[in-house]
């Protein structure tokens, strides 16, 4: 198993939105998640915008290009790449950039 963790920057300002639309994610989406393999899936949200992600899977990449075929992942990247900060204009899913482990107590 692949444990993967992440970081992205919310707007300061969308905040409480980014909160309430992550308290109602869409039953499509979580079964997309689940269905590409996603496993164990958290966010962690600071107070001043900087988002951790964490997930398990057996394959990261393979578990993102599911998610990157599937309809309801494209329409949930277009209404949330409006929350975060990304100079390059990236996506979302696409500024996930895996941090290197360096430590893990089993």
């Amino acid at each position: 198993m692949q444990r993967v963790c992440f970081l992205l920057k919310v707007r300061a300002d969308r905040m409480e939105e980014y909160r309430e639309r992550h308290a109602a994610v869409w039953p499509e989406m979580l079964d997309a998640l689940g269905e590409a393999g996603w496993r164990n899936y958290s966010l962690f949200l600071r107070e001043d915008g900087l988002l951790v992600g964490y997930l398990e899977t057996e394959d990261f990449e393979a578990a993102r290009a599911a998610m990157e075929e599937t309809e309801v992942n494209a329409r949930w990247q277009a209404e949330m790449a409006e929350f975060f900060e990304s100079p390059d204009g990236e996506l979302p899913d696409r500024a996930m950039r895996p941090l290197t482990e360096v430590f893990h107590l089993d």
